[in-house]
């Protein structure tokens, strides 16, 4: 069945972005914010040490509409764009990685150039990731005992 909506589109090229990270060795966090105030759609780790930060986008009007994205390379080593295999791929910038998911499967198209961070904002970045994933394990865990992280994350 096809997603009849743009929400709907967008999950189904995140999940099958996760997988696609999860293949490549990568560790996918979802929805992270970051110290600008913006938040990344999937911050993921790699077995170096290096943040990939992928922006999903579910059609042309949400990439065209959103131009957020040069924000995300202060935290990051390299961006890249997921998008489904109808968006036209020549709207997005070469500077950045390439990602195509069809289905519940994705392909890395095109890799990102590399803008390396710098150690002090890896260090937060890695904190930061670590947090945000113990704390969601945690509420997973134990949904009713966790209201007091929960304030604590967003405080931060």
């Amino acid at each position: 069945m096809e997603p009849v909506s743009f929400p709907e589109r967008a999950a189904l090229i995140r999940r099958a972005t996760a997988r696609l990270c999860l293949r490549l060795g990568w560790v996918p966090l979802h929805e992270v914010p970051l110290p600008n105030g913006r938040r990344a759609d999937i911050l993921a780790l790699r077995p170096d040490g290096d943040f990939m930060c992928i922006e999903i986008k579910s059609g042309p009007r949400d990439f065209l509409t959103d131009q957020k994205w040069p924000d995300y390379r202060h935290f990051s080593d390299a961006l890249f764009f997921a998008v489904d295999a109808d968006f036209p791929h020549a709207l997005l910038p070469e500077e950045t990685g390439l990602i195509v998911s069809a289905g519940l499967e994705a392909d890395l198209l095109r890799d990102a150039p590399s803008h390396r961070l710098a150690s002090a904002r890896r260090r937060a970045l890695t904190h930061r990731f670590a947090t945000l994933a113990a704390g969601r394990l945690a509420v997973m865990e134990d949904p009713v005992g966790t209201a007091d992280l929960r304030a604590a994350l967003r405080v931060e």
